[in-house]
């Protein structure tokens, strides 16, 4: 999330023409500054932590789960949720980065 917050909502907000929003929240919020600032690190940090959580993720793929109904069930629905839960967080990972790194050069040009 703080990838987004630094990097996505900025230019969103900017391109819908809410500038002052930004204004606002920049002004209300310190910490965003400071995310935004530093942005690399974080991005860095977010993607070791992805990139950990997803070799988790495939790992587990093949542990067994209860033989109990219900339990081998809630194991299950647990599974894909965390999956579909990775991936969003990974697209929004993505659109992140390109709204910090990729973005700004295409619209320099």
């Amino acid at each position: 999330m703080s990838t987004l917050i630094c990097c996505a909502l900025p230019a969103l907000l900017v391109t819908i023409g809410a500038g002052s929003v930004m204004a606002s929240l920049a002004t209300n919020v310190p910490g965003l500054i400071w995310v935004s600032a530093n942005k690399l690190s974080v991005f860095i940090f977010a993607g070791i932590m992805l990139s950990i959580g997803g070799f988790m993720q495939y790992r587990a793929r093949l542990a067994s789960c209860p033989l109990e109904e219900g339990k081998a069930q809630a194991c299950s629905t647990s599974r894909k949720v965390s999956i579909y839960i990775y991936f969003i967080s990974l697209t929004l990972y993505l659109i992140g980065g390109f709204m910090a790194f990729v973005a700004p050069y295409i619209l320099s040009k």
